[in-house]
């Protein structure tokens, strides 16, 4: 299909609103932004037909590449039964099938209740819901209070962003926050009054829009320990580490920890389509049990949304049928490898991988520079900041992850000169 770009962009720069976009710069004369048509494996295509690698998987949410033909194929074959019906006081086949599939990933008699929501923030929100309803409802009022990390970043509605560490996302909404406590490391946490808190909320692992900044080994079995100990819900966020990021299926897998809460989006429905999951134990969903005071007072219009769950059970089996895991291992430690000579370059600062994800950090030039740079060599990703992110689909070929470290090597050489 021939797409008029200049005509597209001008109907864009006039009309639209870009998230996390300053538009005095994308509006700007001679400013041409990117459009976007196709997209096969981990390539993407703009309207001249300009070929680049998605080194970021669309913000981290495309697992297998683009077109993938399961996908496609399982979100046209419910096309054909029905797109949408509400999940208020009704179920349907693939949500059914999915809230089984998830719970399936986890021990028996862990992790045992799904709900269904469209992001990650919407999965965050459920947790902090369930959390706080269920002290109410076992006579323990004064559990209120939330704790969560300093650099955390847990998403963008009013509940999530309370949780949110980084003061240039979170700082200017604080006068409609609820007062959650942050704290640095784990030491800070045990010097709080534990029977005030609901619960600790954490990215397992890696923290991503702090920069890619990894925790120390073992601070999450410990964090875990801690709570256990002191009756305090764990709700881990792996909106981002989930299904294979860190080559496990999940994060918390490296170190043998179950949470009380997990939220799973991004990568839940292979980067399709809008979909989440909050998944929590037995002991929590008994709670809302009883009379209609103690239902779970939270719902949207799309939860449940058949397309989304197609796609995410179609995911699922590919994970399963193509061993993804087991190829991924070999990807992750090539990755590796590719990053090496690029630590000593004068420009670069400090490289950070965990598992399929790497933040390189630049120094003499920013973080958005190199990336535009990069474009002219083929590459897609976008920075936190001065930190330059990679984490391209698993889909991708060596050559083409060869590419991407070159892109970017050009990128602050042509940066920085």
């Amino acid at each position: 299909m021939k797409h008029d770009t200049r005509y597209l962009q001008q109907l864009d720069q006039a009309h639209g609103w870009h998230p996390f976009t300053q538009h005095s710069q994308w509006c700007a004369a001679g400013s041409e932004p990117l459009v976007l048509a196709e997209g096969e494996g981990a390539l993407l295509r703009d309207t001249e037909g300009r070929e680049y690698i998605d080194g970021n998987s669309s913000i981290w949410t495309n697992l297998h590449g683009h077109r993938h033909p399961r996908i496609n194929a399982a979100i046209r074959a419910q096309l054909d039964r029905v797109a949408h019906t509400s999940f208020l006081g009704f179920t349907n086949p693939p949500a059914a099938q999915l809230a089984a599939e998830l719970v399936a990933l986890w021990p028996a008699d862990t992790l045992t209740r799904c709900f269904l929501s469209d992001d990650g923030s919407t999965a965050i929100e459920v947790a902090l819901k369930m959390a706080a309803q269920f002290w109410q409802h076992t006579g323990q009022p004064r559990r209120t209070k939330f704790v969560a990390f300093s650099g955390a970043y847990h998403g963008d509605t009013m509940g999530a962003s309370s949780l949110g560490g980084i003061d240039l996302f979170h700082g200017r909404f604080a006068a409609w926050q609820f007062p959650a406590i942050h704290v640095q490391a784990l030491a800070d946490l045990k010097k709080l009054d534990a029977s005030e808190l609901a619960a600790v909320v954490i990215e397992p692992l890696i923290q991503g829009a702090a920069g890619m900044r990894l925790w120390p080994p073992g601070m999450l079995a410990e964090l875990r320990a801690w709570c256990s100990s002191n009756d305090v819900f764990l709700i881990i966020d792996e909106v981002m580490t989930g299904f294979g990021r860190t080559g496990r299926m999940f994060a918390c897998e490296h170190e043998e920890v179950v949470p009380d809460f997990i939220a799973l989006a991004k990568g839940l429905s292979g980067g399709y389509l809008p979909l989440a999951a909050t998944l929590t134990t037995e002991r929590v969903f008994g709670a809302f049990l009883g009379g209609p005071e103690r239902t779970l007072f939270y719902g949207h219009s799309y939860t449940g949304n058949q397309l989304g769950c197609a796609a995410a059970l179609a995911n699922l089996a590919i994970f399963r049928e193509d061993r993804v895991l087991e190829h991924l291992a070999g990807k992750i430690a090539r990755l590796t490898a590719l990053l090496v000579p690029l630590k000593s370059h004068p420009s670069v600062s400090d490289i950070r991988q965990c598992g399929f994800i790497a933040g390189i950090d630049v120094r003499g030039a920013t973080g958005a520079a190199v990336c535009v740079a990069a474009r002219h060599h083929g590459l897609l990703t976008r920075p936190i900041r001065d930190t330059i992110v990679l984490m391209p689909p698993y889909c991708i070929t060596d050559a083409q992850l060869a590419q991407c470290v070159r892109a970017i090597e050009q990128a602050l050489y042509e940066t920085t000169a």
